[in-house]
C-alpha cells in the first residue's frame, strides 16, 4: 500500500530520452523482442482497423479519438510507464521478484491453511480458460456446467453446517461475517435492538471487518467473553462465535445459544469445514448462520486471496441471503435445468434497498473447492480431517509430555500453548532457524495450526523447537497416550455428501471427464466474444495467468511475516505506482477484493475524511438513475442516505436537477457517485464542470471505475476532478471474471484521501487515521495482482493507450454496422460513442411481441452469449466488444445481429407464427433438434444452423429456455434432486 507513487517502477530504465535518440531508436528496432504482446492483446490487424474505419467514413484512429473524447480532459502527455515488453523477458523478471518471498512451513491458521490442490483440478479448472474466461451466469442455459459445479458446493457448504440452504459464495470469511450481522440486524422487525455482539474468539480481522462495517450503520459492537454476556444488559440483535476459536478451543456453545434466541437474538456461527466433518454441525446445536473459509478445500493461500467464502442459514431467512444462490428449475422441455435464484440481479432491482451490495460471488474458488470434495468424496474428506486432527493431537501430547500447558484440552488442528520458562524470542531464533511461522498471541503464549499438508516430520520439528535437547519419547509413544476421539457431546453423527456425485468420482480419469462434461456446457471465451456492456470481457493472456499458481505467489500465508514476503512487496509497490500513474491518483489501496467492495471503501474513505473535518453530517449521497445497482446499494451501506440525479434523453447527467439538489444538500453532501464514460456509453463533455460543481457544495466525487477501459491512456479520473475510484481489476486490467468471481476493485485516491485508506488489525500498514479492515486479507486477493502487473508491464504506455482506442474503434464499429437494423440509443456530440454501445430493441416488441429475452436466447444458436441486457435501459441491450476481438469475430457478431432483425421481418410480414417461430423457441439444444417429433413451422436447420461458422463449430446449449419464476416459486438449492432425476 502507498500513499504516493514513489515506488520505483519496473519500467525503470526504458525510458527514451536517455542517451542519443537516434541511437537508441535504432538500438531499440534492433534488439527489439520478437514476443511482445501488445499486437497480440488487441485484436484487429493495422489493416483491420483501416477497413474498420473506412466503414465509418473516418480518416484514421486519431481522428476518430479526438472526435469521441473531449479535449478538454484528454492528457496532454504520454503515461509514464515505459516501452512494451517481450513475454519471455517478463516472466523472468517477475521470476526474480517471486523468488523473494520465502516459503516457510507456516502453522499460523487464523482462518487459513495450506492444503493441497489436486493435480487434476489445478490443470484443468484452476489454470484452464474454460473455466477462468466464463462471465457470470445471467445466460443459464449456457452455463449450466459452472452452475452444476456451483450446486455442488451449496450441497458441500449445507450438509457440513447442518442447515437449509447456503450462497454460491462470498468474498472472504470475514465480509461473510459482517454480511451475516447486516442480515441479522435487517430481519428484526422494528429494529429496536442495536446491538451485536462478537466473541472475543473470533479472528481478529473478522471482528475487524465488523467493526468497519457496523459504525456507518449505527451499530454498537460488544466484543467479548461469551461464557459471561448477559443479554438482559443489551438490546442485542445478533452475536457471532468461532467455532473451533482462533486459539483451536472447542466450546459447547448451545447454552449461549439458547438464551440468545429467548432474547430475539441470532446467532451467527463462523466455522471450519474440515472440522465439521469430526464435529457436530452448528446447525444442530442452534446456529442460525453459519459462515467460514472454504479455502483449505484445495485452494492455494495465495497470500491471503481470493478464496470462497460460504454463507448457510435456515430456509425461513432465503430471501435474505446475501449474494447468489443456485437453483434448480425446469426448461421449456420439462427437463431439469438450473439458474441464478432470487437475487439474480438484486442491486440492480432494488438498489439503495438491496439486501447487500454484494453482486457477484467466488466461482472459480468455490468451483475448485466443490470439485475438492467431489474428488475425495466423504470418507477422503474425513480421512484427512482425522490426520490433521491425530496430528495435531499428537503435537499437544508431545508438548505435554515437555512440560508445557495447553489452554484447552479439546480443539481439532489448533493447540495454543503456555511458554512457561521459554522465552517467545528464543522460541522466535529457533522457529525461524528452521524456516517455521508459528503464531505468536502474546510473549506468553503461542498458537500452533496443522493442516492437509503436515507431515509426521513437521510434527517432530515443531516439537524440537519446545525442547533443549533431542526429544526423548517417539511419536508412537505419543500416541499409545493420546486419546484423538471427541467426548460424544462434540461428536458427528449425521451424515453427510450422500449424493452420487460425491461418490462416483474418486478416480482421476472419472474426475477429468465429469469436469470436462461440465465444461462443454458453458461458454467462455474460448468458444467466442462475449460482448457485455459494462463487463469488459477481454483477453486474459496466458503469460499473465502463468505466475497466479506458482508456489512463491501461492503458498504463502497471508500474515507471515513481512520480511518472508518482500516479493509481494516488490509487486505491491509496482504495481500501486502503474495504477497511480494511470488514474492520476496520489495513494492506491489493493485491500478491496471486488468491485463493490471498492465502491463501499472508497465512500468509507470519504466519510472518515468529512469525520476528520468535523463534519460527520455530510450524509447525502447523489447518484445519477443510469448508475449501476451497487452504487446505491454500497451509499446505504457506508451509512448515507442516498438522492437520485435524474439524466436527459441523451443520457447524461441532467445538469439542472444535478444543481438544484447539489445545493438544495450542499450543508449535508457527502459524495456524488459518477460512472465516466457514462452508464449509457458515452463521454459527457461536462464531467469536469460536475466535479467542480460538487466541490463548490463541499462534497467529494466518487468516480466508478466499471467503464476506466475507455480512459487508459487518454485520460485520468484524479485529472478530471474525481477524489476516488475504484479499479476493477478484473475487467480493465485482466484478471478474468472466473464465471462471476474472482474480482479485484482496489480504490485510487487523491492526496487529502490519502491518509485515511483501509488499515488491517494483523498486518501494519501504516498511519493511524485510515479506516479498519475491509476484507480479510491485507492486500485482498494477492495471489492475482500479478495478472494486472505482468498486463501493464507487458503492453506499456503505447499499448495500453492503443488498447484504449481500439476499445472505442471496435464499439463504435459496431454500432456502425447495426443502426441500419437497431436503433443506437445514445450518442455523444459528435455522433459517437465511447467503449460500448446500447441497441434500443423497443421498437421490435411493438412490431413483432419479440422481447429483448428472445433476442438474447436466439444469439446462443448462433454461438454467442447475449449482451448486457435490458440494463441500464429496459428493452435495451448494451454492448461492449473490448478491444481484443478481431474484425473477423466483430463482424461476426453483426452478421448475427443482422440475421436475427431478418428472422423478426418474418414475424412483421406475416412469414413467421408470432409465437411458434425460432426465437421465441430459442435456444435449440441437441436433444431438441434431434428429436423424433419435429411439429415446429421452420427447419431443424435453420433451429440449429443459422449462420455458416455454426457448421464449422457449433457450441449447443445444454438445455431449452429456463422456467425462472417455477425455481424461484419453489426454490432448491441442493444436488439431491438431480441425483434422483439421473438415477430415473
Amino acid at each position: 500500500m502507498t500513499q504516493s507513487p514513489t515506488s520505483t517502477p519496473v519500467f525503470a530504465g526504458l525510458s527514451s530520452s536517455s542517451g542519443d535518440i537516434s541511437k537508441f531508436d535504432s538500438l531499440a528496432t534492433l534488439l527489439k523482442p520478437s514476443d511482445t504482446f501488445a499486437h497480440r492483446h488487441i485484436g484487429p490487424s493495422e489493416s483491420d482497423i483501416n477497413q474498420m474505419l473506412d466503414t465509418m467514413n473516418v480518416e484514421d484512429l486519431e481522428a476518430l479519438i479526438d472526435a469521441a473524447v473531449p479535449t478538454q480532459i484528454r492528457l496532454k502527455q504520454p503515461l509514464k510507464l515505459g516501452h512494451e515488453r517481450g513475454e519471455y523477458e517478463l516472466i523472468q523478471e517477475l521470476r526474480s521478484i517471486a523468488a523473494k518471498n520465502q516459503i516457510f512451513r507456516s502453522y499460523i491458521g487464523m482462518g487459513y491453511a495450506g492444503c493441497i490442490t489436486p493435480p487434476v483440478i489445478q490443470r484443468n479448472i484452476l489454470e484452464n480458460p474454460g473455466w477462468y474466461t466464463q462471465y457470470t451466469p445471467y445466460q443459464a442455459e449456457i452455463a449450466q456446467g459452472r452452475l452444476e459445479a456451483l450446486l455442488n458446493y451449496q450441497t458441500m457448504v449445507m450438509d457440513l453446517t447442518g442447515l437449509e440452504i447456503a450462497n454460491a459464495s462470498l468474498l472472504d470469511e470475514g465480509t461473510a461475517a459482517a454480511e451475516a450481522m447486516a442480515m441479522s440486524y435487517n430481519l428484526q422487525k422494528k429494529q429496536t435492538a442495536n446491538t451485536f455482539f462478537v466473541s472475543e474468539q473470533c479472528h481478529p480481522q473478522t471482528i475487524d471487518i465488523i467493526r468497519t462495517r457496523a459504525l456507518p450503520l449505527g451499530i454498537e459492537v460488544i466484543v467479548g467473553d461469551h461464557q459471561q454476556y448477559d443479554f438482559a444488559d443489551h438490546a442485542t440483535f445478533g452475536a457471532v462465535l468461532q467455532y473451533p476459536t482462533t486459539d483451536g478451543s472447542i466450546h459447547d456453545y448451545r447454552t449461549f445459544v439458547e438464551a440468545a434466541h429467548q432474547a430475539g437474538a441470532l446467532v451467527t456461527v463462523a466455522t471450519d469445514l474440515l472440522s465439521l466433518l469430526l464435529l457436530t454441525p452448528p446447525g444442530e446445536w442452534g446456529a442460525d448462520i453459519a459462515v467460514g473459509n472454504s479455502q483449505r478445500f484445495g485452494v492455494p493461500l495465495g497470500y491471503g486471496g481470493p478464496h470462497a467464502a460460504f454463507f448457510a442459514t435456515r430456509a425461513a431467512y432465503q430471501r435474505k441471503i446475501p449474494g447468489r444462490i443456485v437453483g434448480i428449475s425446469h426448461d421449456v422441455q420439462d427437463k431439469p435445468a438450473l439458474r441464478l435464484a432470487l437475487q439474480t440481479r438484486e442491486q440492480h432491482i432494488r438498489r439503495d434497498k438491496a439486501t447487500s451490495n454484494i453482486c457477484t460471488a467466488q466461482v472459480l474458488l468455490a468451483v475448485i473447492a466443490g470439485m475438492y470434495a467431489v474428488y475425495h468424496g466423504p470418507q477422503g474428506l474425513k480421512q484427512i480431517a482425522n490426520r490433521v486432527h491425530g496430528l495435531t493431537s499428537l503435537l499437544g501430547a508431545g508438548l505435554k509430555k515437555l512440560g508445557f500447558e495447553l489452554t484447552s484440552a479439546l480443539f481439532f488442528d489448533t493447540v495454543t500453548v503456555k511458554l512457561g520458562t521459554l522465552s517467545a524470542e528464543e522460541l522466535r531464533v529457533r522457529s525461524q532457524s528452521q524456516s517455521i511461522n508459528l503464531r505468536y498471541l502474546d510473549d506468553e503464549t503461542v498458537s500452533i495450526a496443522f493442516d492437509e499438508t503436515t507431515t509426521p516430520k513437521d510434527l517432530w520439528d515443531v516439537l524440537s523447537l519446545f525442547s533443549s535437547g533431542e526429544l526423548s519419547f517417539t511419536l508412537e509413544d505419543l500416541l499409545a497416550e493420546t486419546t484423538i476421539d471427541y467426548p460424544e457431546l462434540h461428536q458427528r453423527t449425521s451424515p453427510y455428501l450422500t449424493e452420487p456425485v460425491f461418490n462416483n468420482y474418486h478416480s482421476e480419469s472419472e474426475l477429468l471427464r465429469y469436469m470436462h462434461r461440465l465444461q462443454a456446457k458453458d461458454l467462455s471465451l474460448t468458444t467466442s466474444m462475449i460482448p457485455l456492456g459494462s463487463c469488459t470481457m477481454k483477453l486474459n493472456g496466458t503469460s499473465e495467468m502463468v505466475p497466479v499458481t506458482w508456489p512463491e505467489f501461492g503458498q504463502l500465508h497471508p500474515f507471515v511475516p513481512v520480511e518472508q514476503a518482500q516479493g509481494y512487496k516488490v509487486l505491491f509497490q509496482q504495481l500501486e505506482a502503474m495504477l497511480a500513474e494511470i488514474t492520476g491518483f496520489a495513494g492506491i489501496s489493493l485491500q478491496p477484493n471486488a468491485g463493490s467492495q471498492g465502491e463501499y471503501t472508497g465512500l468509507l474513505v470519504i466519510h472518515q475524511y468529512h469525520a476528520s473535518r468535523g463534519e460527520t453530517h455530510r450524509n447525502i449521497c447523489l447518484i445519477p438513475d443510469s448508475a449501476h445497482g451497487t452504487n446505491p446499494a454500497s451509499a446505504v451501506m457506508a451509512g448515507m442516505k442516498v438522492v437520485v440525479v435524474a439524466c436527459d434523453e441523451l443520457g447524461n447527467i441532467d445538469m439542472t436537477d444535478l444543481r438544484q439538489k447539489a445545493e438544495q444538500h450542499r450543508d449535508h453532501l457527502s459524495a456524488l457517485m459518477v460512472t465516466y464514460p457514462s452508464t449509457h456509453g458515452v463521454f459527457e463533455e461536462t464531467i469536469q464542470e460536475i466535479c467542480d460543481l460538487i466541490h463548490e457544495c463541499g462534497g467529494q466525487v466518487y468516480m466508478d471505475g466499471a467503464n476506466l477501459n475507455a480512459q487508459v491512456g487518454l485520460c485520468r479520473p484524479g485529472d478530471i476532478g474525481a477524489d476516488v475510484c475504484h479499479l476493477n481489476l478484473h475487467k480493465t486490467f485482466c484478471i478474468p471474471h472466473g464465471g462471476g468471481g474472482p474480482g479485484m476493485g482496489p480504490i485510487g485516491v487523491a492526496a487529502h484521501l490519502a491518509p485515511f485508506i483501509p488499515q488491517h488489525p494483523v498486518v501494519s500498514m501504516g498511519g493511524e487515521a485510515g479506516i479498519g479492515a475491509v476484507a480479510a486479507a491485507p492486500w485482498g486477493s494477492a495471489s492475482i495482482l500479478p495478472i494486472s502487473w505482468v498486463y501493464i508491464a507487458l503492453m506499456g504506455a503505447k499499448g495500453l493507450t492503443q488498447a484504449t482506442k481500439v476499445a472505442i474503434l471496435n464499439a463504435n464499429y459496431i454500432a456502425k454496422r447495426l443502426e441500419a437494423y437497431y436503433p443506437v440509443l445514445y450518442k455523444g456530440k459528435s455522433g459517437l460513442v465511447a467503449h460500448e454501445c446500447i441497441l434500443d430493441l423497443r421498437g421490435v416488441k411493438k412490431t413483432a411481441e419479440i422481447e429483448v429475452e428472445d433476442i438474447a436466447k436466439r444469439l446462443m444458436d448462433y454461438g454467442y452469449h447475449a449482451p448486457t441486457v435490458s440494463w441500464p435501459v429496459p428493452g435495451t441491450i448494451m454492448i461492449e466488444p473490448t478491444e481484443s476481438e478481431s474484425k473477423a469475430e466483430l463482424d461476426r457478431f453483426c452478421e448475427a445481429m443482422i440475421a436475427i432483425r431478418a428472422e423478426i421481418a418474418e414475424i412483421e410480414a406475416g412469414q413467421a407464427d408470432a409465437q411458434n417461430n425460432v426465437l421465441k423457441n430459442a435456444p435449440h439444444p441437441a436433444d431438441v433438434v434431434i428429436a423424433d417429433s419435429w411439429d415446429r413451422p421452420y427447419s431443424r436447420e435453420k433451429a440449429a444452423y443459422p449462420a455458416p461458422w455454426t457448421r464449422e463449430f457449433k457450441f449447443w446449449p445444454a438445455v431449452s429456455r429456463i422456467n425462472n419464476a417455477y425455481g424461484d416459486r419453489n426454490l432448491v438449492c441442493s444436488c439431491a434432486p438431480l441425483s434422483d432425476y439421473a438415477e430415473q
